[in-house]
């Protein structure tokens, strides 16, 4: 037992509680019940059975209002493991739902018995026929894949907001298609073929020529089945014109009918049937999708109109004109949107009537936009917008930023309106569709209900499809607002279909919210004929039980979930999981979606309770130690929730005073510290990595894995003690080394030179020369202490570091130019809240340059490359991203390689400072999958910008990253 392992009790939350009736019943604490635990560990193997109620708690929610805690949750490898879980579900009359991404909006991804998570290990995407097609696994984001089918100018159809985060499976899983997806472009209409596990077992692959001759074999009932039922549907004209009338809009309620009538075998028919069948009918494996042209001509307009019925009218102009996207945000929706980066503040004051349509289009070539920016222009003549644009010309705008920044306030809606609700209120998103013509009708109807029953009106949509999103807060935890929530969702369902004869769910699919109602839209003979294929699909009611097909009329109302109030950072989390994919740590230990839920948790457990302790006893590594505070959470987050923020002050609150005073200590005498850690890591390189290792292993094992790191072979020899000389005198800026590149060096084994050397050397030739102060030792940017939480310490450094900063700057006259992404970032943002009154005025005057933005903006244009590399690839820190650097960090590298390679899979490294060598196994997971692209051939030279993330790619990769700028001075060395 380590000496200073950390108590958990310091994590307790402090917060008032009240004992929530959804909270984890004390029994729970023990996770998993022991014979479906074993069972299943004898099955699958230990590493792919999570049991512990840490474990079910975190996998309990998705972006839905709905919580169900899992019996137990599993991680299958293969389609092998998923055939053995069914076998076993069907033999123990156990249950199974399949969870990807979870973003799911209607509780898809939720299960009370056995829960699958298969995003961790069903990723990838093979690119076919040049790009005309995509085999891509059912964990892949679309974000992902469509990174992978840019470079063949092809994209995937289904363009669904949260595609950042949400997978391909969820997608074709609920028929999710987005802005521009229709009825045309959706998951049904551009699949080529799929592979699935029946609930039997039987997996099919619809590209397999001989598909139906062996699924007759092994499935001859089901064949006959199907077809039986094909025969009764088109025997019945009225109900067959009723199915193509239901797909004239958009529509993902229920099951798709119309498979009978497009497919003419049993496996055709399972094709179609499996695209929006959300999980009911079998696990999608592997789907191949025939892609579409990405039009990179792109030309964007958000126009203000003064009432919803006006920008309703304007609505089939613009689609007459052939915009691809018509989205429509109403007034309450664009207010709310000024919690999102980029927004304009100004938003805020908008008169509650006014509604706004962002219009594009997307051509192959400049003759087609052009085209299509005449039609534009000529439509919006015709119009009365609030704010007239000053020329018709100029209302849309081809500008990548500008576009960028309309898309990310659309695709907000959700988590932007959800994150400025009421505190402790639970949030629920739907959407319907109505005839594209009654548009302004159904608006109009819509926000009159919700006025009547108490909700505030929010609404934004697809309008260009007659597609509409709404949402609704309310307090699951007072009976009063759930029957407030019933009497909405009876009278929204009546009207949707009795008034507009329209679409409950146009594309999140039915879920547990509509699974009542959708014998009201579909009526009993429809209704009745889908209870029957998933009787024959699934006979057993293995897959999914509930989500879809549900005959308790308020079945809506079950597992509604509280929404206890947290650490006010982390207190607006809806739980969409945006978040996700962007955490180091997500296929380690929690996300930090993951991380907030478990809190939630412990707030509705009364104090002190066995499951509390439980969670609490997992929270300190699970959620705190294995964080890499890398922030990148809130960059994904569209309301900038920075959760890495909330674990480095649970890291402040485990500290013990003991600890804190040498924190400061360290601090106040850093100039010694830099000069002992050079020195130790001169002599280090003298011994063999193995002793270092076991030495610094035996200190943790004494001391405590968060205070001790451990010795990598990968850590490079210690940096000279001097720096290069230089002079003030004629200096175009301020070069500050970093204290990470003052105490390690670079690769100089080949007689490159230092980083620092190479920063002087073309900054000189480029007639920009930096000159070093004499006194950096000993300052710091102060992210070595801010990343751990130690809040004094941090002040102290922060406050040295500006007031250095001033006085080398002559009062900000010339600029910082600083050599560790991590490091400007630090000293660009991190340090202000520790700043005093006058340092932070002093602190305001300072312009600080990241040394990849001078050598792009500065450097570059003056130097004459005389040799490049042939192909390099560059690992953007998330320090970059945070900074908007990446696309300096491109160009730089575009001019010293005649080929430059950003992974797909490339993400933070979480190496994190010293984070990577307190936990190894984080960096290792991190980095796995973009490390595994950049060993799948070869390149010239490995770039970044931040030495710390240049030995985590080095351990990840067992190739040698460095800094860019050496690679520059090398290029254009005489």
């Amino acid at each position: 037992m380590p000496l200073l392992e950390p108590k958990p009790e310091t994590l307790r939350p402090t917060a008032a509680r009240t004992e929530a009736a959804d909270r984890v019943a004390d029994g729970g604490a023990t996770g998993a019940p022991e014979p479906l635990r074993a069972g299943l560990t004898a099955l699958l193997g230990p590493d792919k059975v999570l049991w512990k109620i840490s474990d079910l708690v975190k996998y309990a929610s998705d972006a839905s209002p709905y919580r169900f805690v899992p019996q137990v949750v599993v991680l299958p490898e293969n389609i092998g493991d998923v055939s053995a879980i069914l076998a076993y579900a069907r033999g123990h009359g156990r249950q199974v739902v399949f969870r990807a991404a979870g973003t799911s909006l209607n509780g898809q991804a939720q299960g009370e018995d056995i829960l699958v998570d298969v995003r961790r290990h069903f990723t990838g995407i093979e690119v076919l026929d040049a790009g005309a097609r995509a085999r891509v696994r059912p964990g892949t984001t679309v974000v992902r894949a469509n990174a992978t089918l840019a470079r063949y100018g092809r994209v995937l159809g289904p363009d669904p907001a949260s595609a950042i985060a949400c997978t391909v499976g969820g997608v074709v899983a609920n028929n999710a298609s987005g802005m521009t997806a229709g009825t045309t472009r959706n998951s049904y209409r551009t699949l080529a073929s799929l592979t699935f596990v029946l609930p039997s077992g039987t997996v099919v692959d619809t590209a397999d020529p001989h598909a139906d001759e062996t699924l007759a074999r092994t499935e001859p009932e089901l064949c006959a089945d199907l077809l039986a039922l094909k025969a009764e549907i088109e025997a019945e004209k009225e109900l067959t014109a009723r199915i193509r009338a239901k797909y004239e809009i958009k529509n993902t309620n229920g099951y798709r009918l119309d498979a009978f009538l497009d497919g003419a075998t049993p496996v055709e028919i399972l094709r179609g049937l499996m695209v929006g069948s959300q999980g009911t009918f079998g696990f999608i494996s592997e789907v191949v999708f025939d892609t579409l042209p990405l039009d990179r001509r792109v030309s964007s307009g958000l126009l203000f109109f003064p009432s919803l019925t006006a920008a309703a009218a304007a609505v089939p102009l613009f689609n007459e004109a052939g915009a691809l996207a018509v989205e429509l945000m109403d007034g309450n929706t664009l207010r709310a949107s000024v919690s999102v980066r980029g927004v304009p503040a100004d938003w805020a004051g908008l008169p509650r009537e006014t509604t706004a349509l962002l219009v594009e289009f997307r051509a192959p070539d400049e003759a087609g936009q052009a085209a299509f920016e005449r039609a534009a222009a000529r439509v919006v003549e015709r119009l009365d917008l609030v704010a007239p644009v000053a020329s018709v010309t100029n209302a849309f705008t081809r500008d990548p930023k500008v576009v960028s920044g309309y898309w990310t306030a659309r695709k907000a809606f959700v988590t932007a309106v959800g994150g400025s609700r009421p505190a402790g209120t639970t949030l629920i998103t739907e959407d319907f569709a109505v005839p594209p013509s009654r548009l302004a009708e159904a608006c109009e109807d819509l926000l009159q209900l919700q006025a009547r029953h108490g909700f505030d009106a929010a609404v934004a949509g697809h309008a260009a499809h007659g597609n509409l999103h709404f949402l609704l807060a309310f307090d699951a935890s007072k009976s009063s607002d759930v029957d407030r929530y019933a009497a909405f969702m009876d009278e929204f369902c009546r009207m949707t279909v009795e008034r507009f004869d329209g679409s409950l769910k146009a594309e999140h699919a039915t879920g547990r919210n509509i699974a009542p109602f959708l014998e009201l839209e579909w009526g009993p003979r429809a209704t009745e004929l889908m209870w029957r294929v998933k009787q024959v699909i699934d006979p057993a009611g293995v897959l999914a039980p509930r989500i879809v097909l549900d005959r308790d009329p308020k079945a809506h109302l079950r597992g509604l979930k509280t929404i206890p109030g947290i650490e006010p950072v982390a207190d607006p989390c809806i739980e969409c999981g945006f978040c996700e994919p962007t955490c180091p740590s997500h296929d380690l230990t929690t996300t930090p979606r993951q991380r907030i839920v478990l809190r939630r948790e412990m707030l509705r457990q009364p104090a002190g309770s066995p499951v509390e302790e439980q969670l609490l006893a997992s929270y300190g590594y699970d959620a705190v130690d294995t964080c890499a505070g890398d922030s990148t959470c809130a960059i994904a987050c569209p309301v900038g929730i920075d959760t890495g923020a909330m674990m480095k002050d649970f890291r402040h609150r485990r500290h013990s005073p003991r600890e804190e005073r040498i924190a400061t200590l360290t601090a106040r005498r850093f100039k010694a510290v830099e000069a002992s850690a050079r020195l130790a890591v001169g002599a280090a390189d003298k011994i063999s990595d193995r002793l270092l290792t076991a030495a610094t292993g035996l200190a943790r094992k004494a001391v405590r894995p968060d205070l001790v790191p451990e010795w990598l072979p990968e850590i490079p020899g210690a940096a000279a003690r001097a720096v290069p000389p230089t002079s003030r005198a004629g200096a175009s800026a301020v070069y500050y080394p970093a204290c990470v590149n003052r105490i390690f060096g670079g690769p100089e084994d080949d007689g490159t030179p230092s980083l620092q050397q190479a920063v002087v050397d073309v900054s000189a030739r480029a007639g920009r020369p930096v000159w070093i102060p004499d006194d950096v030792t000993g300052t710091c940017c102060s992210t070595i202490w801010h990343s751990k939480g130690y809040e004094d310490a941090t002040t102290v450094m922060a406050n040295r570091v500006v007031e250095a900063a001033w006085a080398w700057t002559d009062g900000g006259r010339m600029p910082l130019v600083v050599d560790a992404s991590s490091c400007t970032l630090g000293i660009q943002h991190e340090v202000v809240p520790y700043l005093t009154d006058a340092n932070r005025e002093a602190h305001g005057q300072l312009t600080v340059v990241d040394s990849v933005v001078w050598a792009a903006e500065e450097l570059l244009p003056r130097l004459t490359v005389r040799r490049t590399a042939g192909s390099a690839v560059l690992h953007p820190t998330c320090s970059m991203h945070h900074l908007g650097d990446v696309g300096h960090l491109r160009e730089v590298a575009g001019a010293v390689a005649d080929e430059v390679v950003v992974p797909d899979d490339a993400g933070c490294c979480a190496f994190a400072g010293d984070r990577g060598m307190l936990h190894k196994e984080l960096t290792a997971s991190a980095t796995a999958k973009e490390a595994a692209e950049v060993t799948s051939r070869a390149y010239d030279a490995h770039l970044s910008a931040n030495r710390m993330c240049e030995i985590g790619m080095d351990r990840a990769t067992g190739r040698e990253y460095y800094s860019v700028l050496i690679e520059l001075d090398r290029a254009t060395r005489p």
